[in-house]
This record gives C-alpha cells, structure tokens and sequence, in this order.
C-alpha cells in the first residue's frame, strides 16, 4: 500500500481525533527508569497476551518484577516461557508487600478480579485488569469506591477498541456522518469451535464468569458505549441453554479418556497442542483444574443463546444477539441514522470470501502479528437518504490480534498514553457501563422484565461522555 492510500484510509491520520488524559497514571510520562510491574494469574491470557508480548516488545521501559498464581506449576511455566527472572508468589499479598510494585496486571478468572484490582490499589499501585472488570454490581461498586478512596487509577483492556476497523466506525459516528444515529442492530456470531471452548472451561460457570453477558458481551458492549458516546439506561434481555450443558444424551468429564470421543463432534484432544499441554494438563494435578472439560456436564448453568434491547441515554436503541454455535465467527451491525445508514461486517465468509479455517480462526485472531494483509480490507458501506448510491470506505486489514487492536493498545499503555484519540484508553467508568449491561441482562432474564442501569449502581448514566 502506497503512503497516500495509508493516510486516505487510516483512522490513525484522519482528522478530528482529539487527545486525552490516559486513565492510568503509571504510564503518564515517559520513565527514566523502568516500571515495576507485576501480574496474577498466568493462565492462556495471562502468559499469550500480557507476558511474553510485553516482555519482548517493552522491556525497555517495563520489568516484570513479580508472578502469582495458586498453581506453582503454571507459575513455572509463565516465568520459562516469558523469559524473566523475577520471584513467583501463590500469595498475592506476599507478592505485593516483598517487590512493590507500581503496576499491577489482572488476569485471573472474572469472578476474582475484584479482590486483586482493590487489594493492589489499597497497597499502592495502579491496575491494568483484563475484561470484564468484575462479574456483578456488587463487586463493581466496591472497585469504584476504592479507586476514590486510594487515588489509584484502574485501566481496562478493551483492546478491540484499538483496531483501525473499529477507530474508523468511531471516526464516521463522531463526524456525525450519517446524522444523528436512532438505533443499531448489532449480531455477533462464535462458532463451533471457539463458541464451545467457553463451555470447556470455567467460564460456564456464572458464578465464576457472570456468563457470556458479562465476560464476552462486556466487548461488544463497550465498543458500543465508546461509538455512541453515550451510556445505557435500560436492558430487556432473553437468554436460553439449549445447546450445550444437559442438553445432550452423552456425555462425560472431560475429553481425554472419554468413552464417547469417537462420534462426539466437540471432541479436542488437548494433549497435542504443545501450549496447553504445558500450561494445563502437565500442572492441573496441583489444583485439579481440567482445561478440556465436557462441553455437555450438567454443571453448566450459562446461557449459549442470547438477545436484548439496551435503551440509551441519547435516545438510541441497540438490539444485539450472541450465537456461541455458528457454523461461522464473525460479526455485523448497522447504525441508522436521520440522514443514512451505515453498515459493517467481519469475517462473514459468503461476504468477505474468507478462507480461513473456521477450526483455526480464533487462534489467527489472538496472534501478535501487527502487520497489514497486502491487498485485504475491511469495508464499512454507507448510504445516505434519496440517494441512490453507496460508499464503500476500506480500511486495511491487519493479522495481528482482534484486528490490530492488541499491539496498539500495549503501545498506548506503555509506550505513550498520550497517544489517546477518542478517549480510546478505558477506565473504571468505560468497564462499569459495560458489565452493567450484561449484569442487567442476567437480571432481566431471571425478572422476567427490563432492568434499569440505575437498579445496580450509584452512576448516573450520561446522554453524552466526552464533549
């Protein structure tokens, strides 16, 4: 691609982008010396995403000064993988008061993040937490209060706000490109291989996940909240197990050793995948945690269907739906608008003429390449009323993780936060109004009836967040 098609194209050099102050104020400045930073959790996420990555690409100006997690198998394998040579801790509080650190990085399951993000702030540092930020209102509440009773500053990493795809919707929005928007259609689809894995794990689990709502949709939802520059007020919502879980004649507790392997189609043999071998099934005999569980245990008590109608602040109305067993992953929404209507889409195979491997396709999604495919776009159509043609506006399309987004977001985070076009960099509040929305569909759901935002906390919602 050429430097002027770059430039026409790129989110990144269009104007209108305004800068902010990051969230997080460890990164503020540009250190002269490196910053202590330290993580708990080292699971897939923990290790593929804020470990190694981070290491390789930012040791210059960050030094991993301590590991935890209750299982010392994994911790050995995070700190060989990673190439560090800080002290691991099973103890977070021992980690915090031997090293203090001014970072600390959040990776455990959904339902503890809590504990960790208040437990860092309240011994000094600031938190950099995967999504969700919590799983309930609760536990949401408390994170704030504590952020206002210790000064410390809590960033969230919704990374897919950082792809130039999705800087280029926001970009349209926020230039009012198709007037003022009235209302969205928003369907996601997880396929058959990366939708069933979430009910391999402990992510079936709503007290452990707070369901797909929470800990997948809190991504849509942001992006959402962050495109429309506004914040929800209500959420009817439906919801439904009816494909995994009970819903099977079989089943057992986990694929390896199972009897029905050989006609089961969720069948994964776990053992010949190298990193989850090493990471999980070499080490799940110090805490009994199985990574290949059966995707039909009974146990199982999330929801795989899933549709609501969140009402905004502004006046828009979102309708959204999450597939966890499409034959395809993907997604697509429509804005419209007084003035037009405008339409995008990923990785939709009949639309795209996508060849990949739906079976590998989550795995080229998490992959840290950050370069541009040669030739390959992402398309976003508008249209504008009494008119009878449209546009098609392209963007580059990058191989790197959730679409460019992750290698940008660590740039922002640590190399310069400054760089914060949109107020791309979330805080507290961009996490809250985005788990609040999955908190209140679960609510919805089990009411019977809408739930409004302002039920599971103090926030005010705002008809508009940044001027």
């Amino acid at each position: 691609m050429d430097r002027s098609t770059f430039i026409k194209n790129s989110t990144l050099a269009s104007a209108g982008i305004l800068l902010a102050k990051s969230p997080l104020t460890a990164f503020a400045n540009k250190p002269a010396a490196k910053k202590r930073i330290v993580m708990v959790g080292t699971g897939h996420r923990g290790i593929g995403f804020w470990g190694k990555p981070v290491v390789d690409n930012y040791g210059d100006v960050v030094e991993f000064v301590g590991l935890c997690d209750n299982n010392p198998g994994r911790l050995a394998f995070a700190k060989d993988r990673m190439g560090v040579t800080c002290p691991t801790f099973t103890d977070f509080t021992t980690m915090m008061r031997t090293v203090k650190p001014e970072v600390v990085i959040v990776t455990t399951v959904d339902s503890t993040h809590d504990e960790f993000i208040i437990k860092a702030m309240e011994m000094g540092a600031d938190v950099i937490t995967e999504k969700p930020m919590t799983t309930d209102e609760k536990k949401c509440k408390a994170i704030l209060a504590a952020e206002k009773r210790t000064g410390k500053k809590v960033m969230v990493a919704f990374n897919y706000r950082h792809g130039p795809h999705m800087m280029k919707i926001k970009e349209l929005l926020a230039a009012n490109r198709i007037g003022n928007v009235t209302s969205v259609d928003f369907n996601w689809m997880l396929n058959v291989y990366h939708g069933a894995d979430y009910f391999r794990r402990w992510h079936g689990l709503m007290r452990k996940s707070g369901s797909l709502w929470v800990h997948k949709s809190t991504h849509h939802f942001d992006l959402v909240n962050w495109w429309l520059n506004s914040e929800p007020v209500e959420v009817t919502a439906y919801g439904e197990l009816e494909h995994y879980g009970k819903n099977n004649p079989f089943r057992g507790v986990r694929c390896q050793g199972c009897g029905h392997k050989d006609y089961c189609k969720f069948y994964r043999d776990i053992t010949k995948e190298d990193w989850l071998n090493n990471l999980y099934v070499k080490n799940e005999h110090h805490d009994g945690y199985f990574r290949d569980q059966c995707v039909w245990r009974k146990e199982i008590d999330i929801y795989d269907k899933m549709s609501a109608q969140i009402k905004y602040a502004n006046g828009v109305t979102v309708n959204y739906s999450l597939t966890t067993y499409s034959p395809y992953e993907g997604w697509r929404i429509a804005f419209n608008g007084f003035n037009g209507r405008m339409e995008t889409w990923q990785d939709i195979p009949y639309q795209d003429d996508n060849a990949l491997n739906q079976e590998q396709r989550h795995a080229v999604e998490m992959s840290q390449d950050k370069e541009a495919i040669p030739g390959k776009f992402r398309e976003i159509m508008v249209m504008d009323n009494f008119n009878k043609e449209h546009e098609i506006i392209k963007v580059p399309q990058y191989a790197g993780g959730h679409g460019g987004g992750d290698k940008r977001m660590h740039n922002r985070i640590f190399r310069d936060p400054s760089d914060n076009p949109y107020n791309i960099l979330a805080g507290t509040r961009d996490g809250a109004m985005s788990i609040l929305i999955g908190i209140a569909a679960n609510k919805s759901i089990q009411l019977k009836r809408p739930v409004k935002i302002s039920e599971l906390t103090d926030l005010k919602p705002m008809a508009k967040r940044h001027a």
